[in-house]
């Protein structure tokens, strides 16, 4: 009778523990779920990066004082390609600006252009009704095909990955036209230093905001143009310059 009772009380205790062990187990499966969850939102909140065109879609994107993207600039191929208009309006421009402003950055994309085109990449742009154009205001990055734009011969601050006018690249590590080139741009007002590094190497280096850029502005093709390179904050461009040129992968980091 004893050995009866002693063996139902163990029967009893270890449903008991077996029941709390599986409560455990539960209660650990569920919070590991919602330690990964939780790991993944801080994950996605903590990304530096900004991604201004997936592949997908424009809408981070529209036309230089205009609303919306206009029509010669298409999604093709998992790229934003522009197609210049053959009978489109005289003088009329289809540069693209982001619809948000920024400061200092590190600006990622690659490009390609067609051959003898002829693009180029601007920051700091100021959209204001009294400057026509995006190069008014914004410092740019020259796109270039080195080898066929005339453009390439008018000094080497003309070339693919210049600060336009202003400082030149140390060596030519374009790939040829109609192929894609990673591009990287770095604009810190706070250490007041730039940089471009493209496919892999630093090609141009420059000051920012201070005496050092005025006096490069004062030696360029830009001396005396009331907002060029003046502002600290703005829009980030894509050239119209008359020839099809192709953007992807562009994505942001503000510093």
């Amino acid at each position: 009778m004893k050995t009866t009772v002693l063996s139902l009380c163990m029967l009893l205790l270890l449903g008991a523990a077996c029941k709390e062990k599986a409560k455990g187990d539960k209660k650990k499966t569920r919070q590991d779920a919602q330690m990964q969850q939780a790991s993944e939102e801080t994950g996605a909140m903590t990304d530096p990066w900004e991604v201004l065109f997936d592949g997908t879609s424009m809408d981070a994107w529209k036309g230089y004082r205009m609303a919306e993207v206009p029509s010669p600039w298409k999604l093709e191929d998992g790229a934003m390609v522009f197609y210049p208009p053959e009978n489109g309006p005289e003088g009329e421009s289809y540069n693209l600006v982001s619809r948000k402003t920024y400061g200092s950055f590190v600006l990622s994309l690659e490009w390609k252009i067609s051959e003898g085109g002829n693009s180029g990449i601007f920051w700091g742009i100021v959209e204001d009704p009294k400057y026509g154009q995006p190069y008014e205001t914004g410092p740019e990055i020259q796109v270039l095909d080195n080898k066929r734009h005339p453009d390439a011969a008018n000094g080497d601050t003309h070339q693919a990955g210049a600060l336009y006018d202003m400082v030149a690249p140390r060596s030519d590590v374009t790939k040829p036209a109609g192929e894609w080139n990673l591009c990287e741009i770095t604009v810190d007002y706070e250490s007041e230093k730039g940089k471009v590094v493209l496919n892999g190497t630093e090609i141009v280096s420059f000051p920012l905001g201070n005496e050092a850029w005025d006096a490069m502005v004062a030696a360029s093709k830009f001396k005396g143009w009331e907002g060029f390179g003046k502002s600290r904050t703005g829009k980030i461009g894509l050239q119209d310059h008359g020839d099809m040129v192709a953007y992807r992968n562009i994505k942001i980091k503000s510093l």
